[in-house]
């Protein structure tokens, strides 16, 4: 049963890696971003807010930003429905990198607030740990296809295909 499900935990450890991946790369973008807009000062200000609340406080200025993404989301089933998917998968492609930016903005500022609870602690933890358990899921799909680039170079699709047709134009 272990090997088949194998497969099913492979393309779920790329899914979380891929999400993982996404809020690596845009926490520095939104930190670009927030140093080139005016959002210094606003993020100085939620910091100050954030202070004097409690934790739980916290917890709902880290889950309001995600509310506005929601007609997004809308927008993007509603253009699915009418079967507009180039628009869609745009839509959806800009929701989640902007909810990711936001949720990276935001969890800068409430993290030390939010680790003072200890389900949320637990659960970052946990999330941590299943980041770790899926690079380890990856690794050996990682490695086979490091050894694949070794032996057959950068160039190898490109000679692969001239050899094809040579061998189909000899054939002729």
């Amino acid at each position: 049963m272990r090997r088949v499900l194998h497969p099913l935990w492979v393309l779920l450890a790329l899914i979380f890696l891929a999400e993982a991946w996404l809020w690596d790369r845009l926490e520095p973008v939104v930190a670009r971003v927030v140093n080139l807009l005016p959002l210094p000062a606003f993020k100085a200000w939620l910091a100050a807010r954030v202070a004097r609340l409690s934790p739980a406080a916290t917890l709902i200025v880290f889950a309001v930003p995600a509310l506005p993404l929601f007609p997004l989301k809308i927008t993007g089933v509603w253009l699915l429905a009418h079967e507009y998917f180039i628009s869609a998968a745009l839509v959806f492609i800009f929701a989640k990198l902007l909810g990711v930016g936001i949720m990276a903005f935001v969890f800068d500022v409430t993290r030390s607030k939010l680790l003072q609870m200890g389900w949320f602690a637990w659960l970052y933890r946990t999330i941590l740990a299943i980041r770790e358990w899926a690079r380890q899921q990856i690794a050996p799909v990682k490695l086979a296809l490091s050894r694949l680039r070794e032996r057959f170079g950068t160039g190898a699709p490109s000679r692969l295909i001239q050899r094809l047709r040579r061998r189909a134009q000899s054939t002729r």
